[in-house]
């Protein structure tokens, strides 16, 4: 018979553990050659734009729906696509931005830390737009009568209409979730394990309205291919016109994606990773 006297054993790392995990992934990542963080942020930038591709089904035709529990299940939905991150062990940039915490610890240098960060950005754009590009000349937008790419049109326009200020804010928030899941799963043993931490916080920024520049390179491209190029017939089936709208230009999905990067980036970085770095590992830095 079991001991009842013996502690259970804690399956999860502890915190420091976990910090350490994520010192030890920020080193290996920026001692990558150019070419496989290249290849693996067009990895998950792709992912990240096949979680956005799900979530879009999820809301079309979700109007009769309570919005809270329409913004919830998109959100899981979406979750897809950090799940394929995570397990398929590519690289994104929002979730790199916990990299810090190994610089900060002087595992890796400043330049070593930009060059990672950069290169894994450039490949995440190529991910997100080439699959932007492919959903496009599959003419999915005319699914479900032409609903699904009203939808991705009604999404993106909404984003590409925010101020600077609130977007801001709403990156940076989002990036705290983003990098609590990823710093979640470095505590994770099991795979398992790794996407029930994953799904909660992800869910959560997309519900809650928050920006992901990367999802955004997906979304924002998708949605300007569809008003530039969406044959008459596109457009008769909706009921609409590309004049509806209006705010989404190239000139607003650049501003977008510019602020929502510079938000997610200081979210994550110092608001996750440079806290758990002082809290974990300062004096071992």
């Amino acid at each position: 018979m079991p001991d009842p006297t013996e502690r259970p054993a804690i399956e999860a790392l502890l915190p420091r553990e976990t910090a350490l995990a994520c010192e030890a992934a920020g080193t290996t990542k920026a001692g990558r050659d150019a070419i496989a963080l290249l290849v693996l942020g067009v990895l998950a930038g792709a992912f990240i734009a096949l979680g956005a591709v799900f979530m879009t089904v999820v809301l079309t035709g979700a109007e009769t729906m309570p919005w809270g529990l329409t913004r919830l299940f998109a959100g899981v939905a979406f979750s897809l696509g950090m799940i394929l991150v995570i397990a398929g062990g590519a690289e994104l940039f929002t979730g790199d931005s916990l990299m810090i915490v190994a610089c900060a610890s002087r595992r890796i240098t400043v330049p070593a830390l930009l060059r990672a960060w950069l290169l894994v950005y450039i490949g995440n754009i190529g991910g997100a737009l080439g699959t932007a590009a492919l959903v496009f000349l599959a003419a999915h937008y005319g699914v479900a009568g032409g609903a699904f790419g009203r939808t991705a049109l009604g999404v993106a326009t909404a984003k590409a209409a925010l101020p600077t200020l609130p977007l801001f804010f709403l990156a940076l928030l989002c990036n705290v979730l983003v990098c609590l899941a990823v710093w979640m799963s470095f505590g994770a043993r099991s795979l398992v394990d790794k996407v029930v931490v994953i799904v909660p916080p992800i869910a959560a920024f997309v519900a809650a309205g928050f920006e992901h520049s990367i999802a955004n390179l997906f979304l924002l491209p998708y949605a300007l291919a569809i008003k530039v190029w969406a044959p008459g017939t596109f457009w008769t089936a909706i009921a609409s016109s590309p004049e509806a709208f209006a705010a989404l230009t190239l000139e607003n999905t650049v501003h977008n994606i510019v602020v929502a990067t510079i938000g997610n980036l200081i979210g994550g970085s110092l608001l996750v990773g440079a806290i758990y770095w002082f809290v974990y590992l300062r004096r071992s830095g």
